[in-house]
């Protein structure tokens, strides 16, 4: 082993305490930026994490909806029917077979129109049979006067005795009251030739019809293979609403009062009417007492038994055209004011998002919305200082 070769070694492993200071420095700076870098993102990160294992707040929700202007002014709503007030099942006074229909569903017929007819043979025959005798006992009428006014002037004369001045004018008596007979036979076939005939009682639709050509109507419907009707024809004019209203909500219901009728099968139609009349008697059963709600502006449109919605007004839209125009609006609390803006704060997925609102007129306790927000959006109510943009939020139960 060479021993001087190993101390050159050795003597050559020393540290540069020049260097060493030169640049522990910068290390060091190094160090403490990177440090502190972790611990904002450790801190980020835990800011993050604890705010996401936050319970969600509590809030309640509403809707924004379409709504009428007119719904300000509802001081009460009940559902009823479309009905006409003038309806009728037309029936035959006569029983028979239909050998003719002249109408069907949707034509309208005016009154005394013949609308069908049942057979009349038998009718017919007997008619013409009660004028024949009508007219045999008109010629011997005509005989008998005659032979009594010759009576009376051979027995002037002297040429006729008293008895057989009697038996003309007993005889002229007979034929008389054989004519009498005779004629009301004949109007009596002419009103059962009537009965064959179906006519309307009054101006109206036909709704509904009831029996085919070739069926046996009747009176009552006599048999079980029989039809008693054979339309069913309405006054599309006489078309009211009629609406069941609790009792103890009656008393906000009187004569006259204006109304706002809607449709079930056009919803984005309103009719305006008022209350026609107060059914003066109530439902036991339902504990609700029956009103009636006139049209003001029917059209072809409402149809008998159709479901109707009606909104019994404190007071008449002064705008008709207007109320016709459905707004979108939301409850007055749900509005908050964040930088003297108004804003709403809208649901999304669970959270609540800050969303600056125009609103325009007042409707009761809602206020229209002209921008910010759509039908069907759910806002928070009566939202509070712990609701902030993308606060978590749950629906309250």
């Amino acid at each position: 082993m060479n021993v001087s070769t190993e101390k050159a070694d050795l003597s050559a492993l020393r540290i540069d305490h020049h260097k060493r200071d030169e640049g522990g420095g910068g290390s060091t700076m190094k160090y403490f930026l990177i440090g502190t870098l972790a611990l904002a993102l450790l801190g980020g990160g835990y800011f993050l994490f604890s705010e996401n294992i936050k319970p969600a707040r509590e809030v309640e929700l509403a809707t924004a909806t379409l709504t009428y202007p007119s719904s300000a002014n509802a001081v009460l709503t009940a559902s009823g029917y479309v009905v006409a007030q003038q309806k009728a099942a037309i029936a035959s006074k006569a029983t028979g077979r239909l050998v003719y229909l002249g109408v069907e569903e949707g034509d309208k017929v005016v009154k005394n129109q013949i609308i069908a007819r049942i057979e009349d043979n038998d009718v017919t025959a007997a008619l013409a049979q009660s004028r024949a005798n009508h007219d045999l006992a008109k010629a011997d009428f005509d005989d008998a006067k005659q032979w009594l006014e010759r009576a009376r002037t051979m027995f002037a004369s002297g040429t006729m005795s008293k008895a057989e001045l009697d038996a003309a004018e007993a005889r002229f008596k007979r034929v008389e009251a054989s004519i009498q007979y005779a004629g009301a036979s004949v109007r009596s076939s002419e009103v059962a030739l009537e009965n064959t005939r179906i006519r309307a009682p009054f101006n109206g639709t036909v709704l509904t019809k009831d029996a085919n050509v070739g069926e046996v109507v009747a009176p009552f419907a006599a048999s079980a293979s029989s039809r008693a009707a054979v339309v069913t024809i309405a006054d599309m004019s006489s078309l009211e609403v009629e609406a069941d209203v609790s009792e103890s909500n009656i008393t906000r219901v009187k004569p006259g009062a204006p109304c706002e009728i809607s449709l079930d099968a056009y919803p984005d139609k309103r009719y305006q009417g008022y209350v026609h009349k107060v059914v003066p008697t109530a439902d036991r059963a339902k504990a609700t007492v029956r009103t009636k709600i006139r049209f003001k502006n029917l059209d072809e449109h409402v149809l008998p038994e159709m479901s109707a919605k009606v909104s019994f007004l404190s007071r008449e839209a002064e705008n008709q055209e207007a109320s016709q125009t459905r707004l979108l609006a939301i409850p007055l609390s749900a509005i908050a004011t964040v930088g003297g803006k108004k804003v709403v704060y809208r649901v999304s997925d669970g959270t609540a998002l800050q969303v600056l609102i125009e609103t325009g007129q007042i409707l009761g306790d809602a206020v229209e919305v002209k921008s910010g927000l759509q039908a069907g959006d759910k806002i928070v109510l009566k939202p509070n200082d712990q609701i902030v943009d993308g606060k978590k939020v749950r629906t309250k139960q």
